[in-house]
């Protein structure tokens, strides 16, 4: 384990997941580690207490990473969310923005700023697990997990780590603890925000899975945000994989630096060339990892083999499957395991989720459509649709989204604070669609909706949850969004004529 961080004053910005992780392991290797957070309400004080108690236990046990005594860890909140004096290294959370005055300050000092996924690479000994790195505006968790079920379908040790909730630190700190065998390769979910602040990352293989306008407050404009996503692919030692119908991700391949012999590979849900995986007659085929890619074509599974009992697989799962068995095949896994790892994927809830068909109606939730790109795809599964659809729209607009998503709307019921911005756009491209608009953005407003939408609904339409907006304006988040989507179908005993 590298002895860098031992004695160093590192300052750790944000007392969250990836905060105290990033803490908890830099006092581990012998650091003085300062935690910083702007708030300072009673959840900050009670981990900020647990953090401190926690490195004095740890110091006065003599405990730390390879035989080191461990470091001390101090606590400021508020105000005090200022840069130490004597700070060495920013370790940031992914959320904080880079224009934040913490950060001017650290600048001004000549000191670096970097992010846990950096520490977690720097951290990775010399027989580390090779790293599978997946970003995209939407869609990064599905296929990381699918990627991860392939690995393990091959018989590798493998996680599915980094924005997907398990910190990456974490993960790497502990490769072979207490006897437990080491990872071969890890699936990383990588958000634009980690990849910001990772500037030495070099993954064997990459995928970005798509680009579209997100988190532009964050990154200030589109061409930042995706330069961003981009640095995901550079070092890259075998494969970057990219979006063929999303020409932006074939443009971050073309200007990426990696290693001699790195390949580009696309993925597509139509014929694959050579260099690419694709779909022919409901087959998943692979013209990318075979002997003669001009003329050969490997058959990897069916579509019916995408996590099957979860419905038809709409077809942007179709395309992360595509993603996901690419970096697994970049990685050497054989054919069988590709398949056997998609059948054996479940879908994580609130993501395309079936909840239940009532009376010929198919209610299905993707809550985690929480923008107009998630909630396109979503939109383009299903051949008549009763829209759900609303909440906060952070400075999103609706034209484009309800111009693609016109001919299949049956009817549309709105929620949340900004409505008023969807109804406008249904106004103007699909006036004849009926509207109902819901004046209200309290939880109660969700059995409501569903109500109108059952109403608006004939068999054989899909009563769709994809709100294209984010769910704090009614909802903690889309998960409680999603459940109160799922309740209020639960209590349709018939279809409400």
């Amino acid at each position: 384990m590298p002895a860098g961080f031992a004695g160093q004053h590192i300052t750790v910005a944000g007392l969250g997941v990836s905060g105290i992780s990033a803490a908890r392991a830099l006092a581990g290797l012998g650091a003085h580690v300062t935690v910083v957070d702007g708030g300072d309400g009673d959840k900050q004080q009670a981990a900020g207490r647990e953090l401190e108690e926690w490195a004095a236990a740890q110091s006065a046990s003599g405990k730390g990473g390879g035989g080191r005594r461990a470091g001390g860890i101090t606590v400021r909140l508020g105000d005090g969310a200022t840069l130490p004096e004597g700070t060495e290294l920013v370790v940031t959370s992914p959320g904080w923005k880079p224009d934040s005055p913490l950060f001017a300050a650290a600048a001004a000092a000549g000191v670096d700023v970097v992010g846990d996924v950096e520490i977690a690479w720097r951290l990775r000994g010399p027989d580390a697990a090779a790293w599978l790195g997946v970003t995209g505006t939407n869609g990064k968790t599905t296929t990381v997990r699918m990627l991860a079920s392939i690995l393990a379908a091959e018989g590798l040790h493998t996680l599915a780590v980094g924005n997907i909730g398990t910190p990456i630190i974490d993960v790497v700190l502990g490769q072979g603890k207490d006897g437990a065998r080491p990872y071969d390769v890890l699936a990383v979910e990588l958000s634009s925000y980690q990849l910001h602040w990772a500037p030495s990352l070099r993954a064997h293989s990459a995928a970005v899975l798509n680009i579209a306008p997100d988190h532009l407050d964050w990154h200030g404009s589109m061409a930042e945000y995706a330069a961003d996503k981009g640095r995901i692919y550079e070092g890259n030692t075998v494969a970057c994989v990219y979006n063929v119908a999303d020409k932006a991700t074939e443009d971050l391949v073309r200007e990426a630096d990696v290693e001699e012999g790195c390949r580009a590979i696309g993925f597509t849900l139509g014929t694959p060339g050579p260099s690419q995986l694709g779909v022919v007659e409901g087959i998943l085929v692979d013209r990318a990892f075979v002997e003669n890619r001009q003329k050969q074509a490997q058959e990897l599974a069916e579509i019916s083999d995408i996590a099957p009992g979860s419905g038809p697989p709409a077809p942007h799962n179709i395309a992360n499957a595509l993603a996901a068995a690419a970096l697994a095949r970049a990685f050497g896994v054989r054919p069988a395991a590709v398949r056997d790892g998609l059948r054996a994927f479940h879908p994580d809830a609130h993501r395309i989720q079936h909840i239940a068909d009532i009376d010929g109606i198919t209610y299905i939730d993707d809550s985690k459509a929480t923008n107009t790109h998630a909630a396109e795809a979503s939109l383009a599964a299903y051949e008549h649709i009763v829209w759900i659809a609303g909440g906060l729209a952070k400075g999103a607009t609706f034209d484009e989204l309800v111009q693609k998503s016109a001919a299949r709307l049956r009817g549309v019921v709105l929620i949340g604070a900004d409505r008023a911005l969807i109804r406008e756009a249904l106004a103007r491209h699909a006036p004849d669609v009926p509207v109902v608009d819901l004046d209200r953005t309290d939880t109660g407003a969700m059995p409501e909706a569903v109500r109108e939408a059952t109403r608006l609904a004939e068999p054989g339409d899909t009563v769709l949850l994809a709100p294209a907006c984010a769910s704090m304006d009614m909802f903690v988040n889309y998960n409680k969004r999603g459940d109160a989507f799922a309740d209020a179908v639960g209590e349709l005993t018939a279809r409400d004529h």
